[in-house]
């Protein structure tokens, strides 16, 4: 579980401060395929670094009884360091075999000789196959992934599908999104991000049908 109490985020702007969340109090479960819907500009990306512990909360506090990687798509990636450095690092972190994690990773993302490159020269897609396949080598209870699952061609993005399918016999998922199509493949329960608010569904179409008529 991943337990938001009384946590709020804003940013200041040239035209006044900007409300990501007003206080809130929320339990989100982590043993469940949980989506995060909301406008393009909505503060998403920023909830999701909250929740992960990249960025802290203004006040409050996210108490979290699971493992939780890093926003997948999101960066967590060092452009300097090379695919192959990256994984290595980030194993040994995160307590996995070096070994093992560079070997599943050349296998998944499939980057052929670009795991030895810098990945600032890589593509966005490329990227988002990097820490795809770095987030599968590392085992953790629950996945958050800002806007989708799978980068590149029809053919990766199913293979990404179904690796997912395969975790999530034993872990859970947070996806954020502002395309109710995109978490329809993935999700069963929603949260939608409106205007400050975050609003719980146990069902994702009641979430989904709420995100619709919200504007």
């Amino acid at each position: 579980m991943i337990h938001l109490i009384d946590v709020c985020k804003s940013y200041r702007t040239k035209s006044g401060d900007r409300v990501i969340l007003h206080p809130t109090t929320l339990t989100i479960p982590t043993d469940r395929a949980v989506a995060i819907l909301g406008r393009n500009g909505a503060g998403k990306s920023t909830l999701l670094r909250m929740l992960s512990g990249m960025e802290p909360p203004d006040f409050g506090s996210i108490e979290k009884r699971a493992s939780l990687s890093w926003p997948i798509g999101a960066g967590g990636i060092d452009a300097k360091m090379t695919g192959r450095q990256n994984t290595r690092f980030i194993a040994g972190l995160c307590g996995v075999d070096k070994g093992y994690a560079v070997d599943f990773v050349e296998t998944f993302a499939e980057l052929g000789p670009y795991m030895d490159e810098q990945v600032r020269v890589y593509s966005a897609g490329m990227r988002s196959r990097l820490s795809f396949g770095i987030s599968l080598a590392v085992e953790f209870d629950c996945y958050l992934v800002d806007e989708g699952i799978g980068a590149g061609d029809r053919w990766f993005r199913e293979k990404c599908l179904s690796a997912f399918e395969e975790r999530r016999r034993r872990s859970g998922l947070l996806m954020v999104s502002h395309n109710p199509s995109t978490v329809k493949s993935y999700c069963e329960m929603g949260l939608v991000l409106y205007k400050g608010h975050l609003v719980g569904f146990s069902n994702l179409g009641d979430a989904i049908r709420f995100y619709e008529n919200a504007n």
